[in-house]
C-alpha cells in the first residue's frame, strides 16, 4: 500500500480514545480500504520505535492481541492494562465493552 493508506490509517488510529480498542479490519474499512486488515497489521508492525500512535489499541477481529506469548504481546497487554482495558488470561479484550467505534461492536 502507499503513503495515502498509511496516512489514513494512522489518522484514524490517532482518534481511538484511551480505554478503547479497535480492530485491524475496522481501521482498514474506516480508512477507505475494506478487506485490507493485513496491510494495517503490516503497517503497525513496521512502525519505528519513535512513532507516537496508540498501536496498542488495535486487536484482532475476535478481540485477541496479536502473537500471544511474545514480548510484543506482553507489552501490549501492559499498555492496555494501564489504560484500564481488561485483557483475559488468553489475551482477549471484550469488544462489546471496549470496542471503538461503538456502533461496530454492540
Amino acid at each position: 500500500m502507499g503513503p495515502e493508506f498509511d496516512r489514513a490509517v494512522l489518522a484514524i488510529l490517532a482518534s481511538v480514545p484511551p480505554g478503547r480498542v479497535t480492530t485491524y479490519g475496522t481501521l482498514a474499512e474506516l480508512a477507505g480500504y475494506p478487506r485490507h486488515a493485513r496491510h494495517v497489521g503490516r503497517l503497525l508492525g513496521h512502525l519505528p520505535d519513535w512513532a507516537v500512535v496508540p498501536w496498542q489499541r488495535v486487536v484482532g477481529s475476535g478481540g485477541h492481541i496479536a502473537r500471544p506469548g511474545t514480548p510484543g504481546a506482553d507489552y501490549q497487554r501492559l499498555l492496555l492494562d494501564a489504560e484500564g482495558i481488561e485483557v483475559t488470561g488468553n489475551g482477549r479484550v471484550d469488544l462489546r465493552r471496549y470496542g471503538w467505534p461503538d456502533d461496530r461492536f454492540r
